[in-house]
């Protein structure tokens, strides 16, 4: 759909918004608020005596572009000196302080809700005249994230900082309050048009990554030949397997293995999403930033056909099969074979939701951040095999099935990333006037 420009342009004086709408104001952003509140403490006055616990607002709530109460922490009444300001209708809430990627961000607060107050990280913006929605589409504006990252450049890379003085002299287009209301009412519906769009497609994705373990788990515990007798594994998450395949217990198929690291073998990475990599990784290709020794002897070897997990992350996903020689961090665990057996086959049978909890169970610690799976409760964990060359044959089905399965969902998030590109695109050029919605907002 293509809309309609403004009759008669004039110069902004602002070099990214370029030309607005002749009618327009474009001044810094103090002028189109009255207010803005950070850091006020919350007295024992201030709420009524029976409320033992405050909301407190998360910064992911905002980062998302809404208030949801369902997604707030509580702080106990002892702690209230600690929050700010309670929440009202009609305000932004702006992170202040954050990420690179959060900083800036904001929300739209809808609805009050008693009892729910805002960190001291988060500013609440007052806009009473001008229209609060508006104001919250700038904020999704790239030219608005410009302005943030302009402001920001130069301080910490992991956390940064915005200034109120910084904050209120961005650049806003400023159109009457009455227009301002028409643009956002226009991008309330067009929004909701693609966001359900882009909420089909999530719902696709979701059900491929379903049916994509539903395939892998019957055909690393069932087999592919659906006319096989069964027996019972006495294994309640494994149920019937084929009565040709064997049940083992993994300590007697693996046995650990602690060879010493050597200068000349790749350090080689195990992430709960991609499982043991083919390569040493630079920082930027890893998950998460990984300290390394300068002496690799300190480093545990592996061999093509090793299995390693991370002890802390082992029920999440962190763990697979080696395919090159190199070496691993001395807080994995190295599980070397002690029979024929395709290591990627017991690799897909621990990656099945089942097999997952069942090493969440294993695994001890007070919480599931400090959760650990040590080599003595791994071992006990059951599965079945069928002889090596079916094995074999079962991985090649299923490296098939889930490459369609992998193509489809790669559509999926394309679509998600073009309808994203299409909504970003749209609010910038409706909030700084490049098309005119006056006709199209109801």
């Amino acid at each position: 759909m293509s809309f309609p420009r403004y009759p008669s342009y004039k110069a902004s004086g602002v070099d990214w918004m370029g030309d607005v709408p002749e009618h327009w104001s474009p001044a810094p952003f103090r002028y189109a608020m009255t207010g803005i509140e950070s850091g006020t403490s919350v007295n024992a006055t201030d709420t009524p005596a029976d409320i033992d616990e405050l909301g407190v607002l998360k910064t992911s709530c905002v980062y998302r572009g809404f208030f949801d109460p369902e997604e707030n922490k509580t702080v106990i009444a002892e702690d209230r000196d600690r929050v700010s300001c309670p929440l009202r209708a009609g305000t932004v809430i702006v992170s202040r302080m954050n990420t690179p990627d959060l900083v800036g961000a904001a929300g739209l607060v809808k609805t009050a809700r008693a009892g729910i107050f805002l960190p001291d990280r988060l500013w609440q913006v007052t806009v009473e005249g001008s229209d609060p929605a508006y104001v919250h589409y700038w904020t999704l504006t790239s030219e608005y994230r410009s302005q943030v990252q302009m402001a920001c450049s130069g301080t910490s890379s992991s956390m940064q900082n915005l200034s109120q003085a910084q904050f209120s002299s961005f650049a806003f287009p400023n159109p009457p309050r009455s227009e301002q209301t028409a643009i956002a009412s226009f991008l309330d519906r067009e929004t909701a048009k693609i966001d359900a769009l882009m909420a089909e497609q999530r719902i696709l994705i979701e059900l491929l990554k379903e049916k994509r373990q539903a395939v892998i788990f019957h055909a690393v515990t069932k087999g592919l030949n659906s006319d096989a007798p069964m027996k019972e594994s006495g294994v309640e998450w494994l149920g019937q397997v084929p009565t040709h395949w064997e049940v083992f217990r993994l300590g007697s198929v693996f046995v650990e293995a602690n060879d010493q690291g050597a200068e000349d073998l790749p350090i080689l990475t195990v992430s709960i999403h991609n499982g043991v990599s083919d390569k040493e990784l630079d920082e930027y290709e890893m998950d998460r930033k990984v300290t390394r020794s300068d002496d690799r002897t300190k480093y545990k070897g592996v061999k093509p056909g090793d299995l390693v997990y991370n002890m802390m992350r082992a029920w999440q996903g962190g763990f697979g099969a080696v395919t090159v020689e190199g070496q691993v961090s001395p807080a994995y665990v190295v599980a070397r074979p002690l029979r024929e057996v395709l290591t990627e086959f017991v690799e897909q049978t621990l990656r099945t939701p089942p097999a997952v909890e069942e090493m969440r169970r294993l695994s001890y610690g007070v919480a599931d951040f400090r959760l650990r799976l040590y080599w003595q409760n791994f071992k006990t964990i059951v599965i079945a095999l069928p002889p090596a060359l079916e094995q074999g044959s079962i991985m090649d089905a299923v490296r098939s099935q889930t490459d369609r399965f992998d193509a489809l969902t790669a559509e999926a998030e394309q679509a998600i990333a073009l309808l994203q590109e299409r909504r970003t695109a749209l609010i910038s050029a409706a909030v700084t006037g490049k098309i005119d919605v006056r006709g199209c907002a109801q």
